[in-house]
């Protein structure tokens, strides 16, 4: 059970919602509202956190140093995708900052995606360029999918339509997250981003990131891996697991028409290759066990779940495949990645 704490006045209807899921982020989280509070832009908004059990200090930095926030303290851990559905429930704004907790954004963030969001037509998702915090190196301006739905970075400043954004920082009209029914809560967190933006595009709605502006994000700190070591690429177990299995169900649900029975058994082939060589080379059972056997696994036992959801998403489908795919790349991102850092190390 979570309990709305109404910190701020329902006496003025916001213009944004900036909505941010936090778990055990008392050393970031403060940055990352101090950013919020910091933006240039003249309009009402809102800040609304979902703090996921947290066992460290959270609390009691919003309590304390953050009282105009609006806390969800949920009494169990939820994950994102739970965290988020509840704290866009709550959300007075006519359009919603999904930011996280490990991220901050340039003082002229909102200001950017609000202009940038009323020239949009129809309205649709947006992001900034996103930065790394440590090195300040530039990240992506949102993402290029390949033909199995890893996520290829953008560095086009030209390129402004795009498949995906990243959750750390995705802009939505509060409608349109309703319409499309938000975060599938069976994802638990790791590809509820992709999942909504090839949704979204499917729909007829853009998914854009402007050239201006920008934020700072703590890339891994969350979940761990999702960024180069010093040896090399590193992940975790529950990384991989989650995200191999949330994108072969967006593929399962998103992809067009008879598209679906070419890049399905592909990706089924080509992933099950990989999970047998990786596992034999680090000699590794769990990595077969906990990521690869378990895509095939759960693709069975939710079955039902994804065949329903497919026949939902495509039924109101506007786009053709042709146009859904133009924001496709033929080069795999893991053959690129491979070639780059080598095999990456699970911990």
């Amino acid at each position: 059970m979570a309990r709305f704490d109404p910190a701020l006045s329902t006496a003025v209807q916001p213009r944004i919602s900036v909505c941010i899921a936090n778990y055990n982020g008392a050393a970031v989280l403060g940055d990352c509202l101090d950013s919020v509070l910091a933006q240039t832009l003249d309009a009402d908004v809102e800040i609304i956190v979902h703090d996921d059990a947290s066992t460290d200090s959270s609390l009691q930095l919003l309590h304390t140093r953050h009282p105009r926030a609006v806390v969800i303290a949920s009494d169990t851990n939820v994950g994102f995708c739970i965290a988020n559905n509840r704290m866009v429930a709550q959300a007075r704004g006519e359009f919603v900052l999904l930011l996280n907790n490990d991220a901050a954004l340039a003082a002229d963030a909102l200001e950017t995606l609000l202009r940038a969001a009323e020239q949009q037509q129809p309205k649709g998702i947006l992001s900034l360029p996103q930065f790394d915090w440590e090195s300040g190196a530039p990240v992506d301006r949102g993402c290029l999918l390949d033909p199995f739905y890893n996520p290829v970075p953008n560095h086009n400043p030209q390129r402004r339509d795009v498949a995906m954004v990243i959750g750390a920082c995705l802009w939505i009209p509060r409608a349109l997250w309703h319409e499309l029914g938000g975060f599938p809560e069976w994802f638990e967190s790791i590809g509820e981003d992709l999942y909504l933006c090839c949704r979204a595009r499917l729909a007829g709605h853009p998914v854009q990131v402007p050239a201006k502006s920008s934020y700072r994000h703590r890339q891994g700190v969350s979940f761990g891996g999702n960024r180069p070591g010093a040896g090399g690429l590193e992940t975790t177990y529950r990384r991989r697991r989650l995200s191999e299995r949330n994108k072969t169900f967006t593929l399962s649900i998103c992809t067009p028409g008879a598209l679906l029975w070419l890049l399905l058994p592909m990706h089924l082939l080509t992933l099950t290759l990989e999970g047998f060589t990786l596992s034999l080379l680090r000699w590794d059972a769990r990595l077969w066990r906990e990521v690869y056997a378990n895509v095939w696994v759960m693709l069975w036992t939710q079955r039902g779940t994804l065949y329903n959801r497919r026949l939902c998403v495509q039924a109101s489908r506007c786009l053709t495949a042709q146009s859904y795919l133009h924001v496709f790349t033929l080069l795999p991102r893991k053959l690129v990645m491979l070639l780059r850092y080598g095999l990456p190390r699970v911990r």
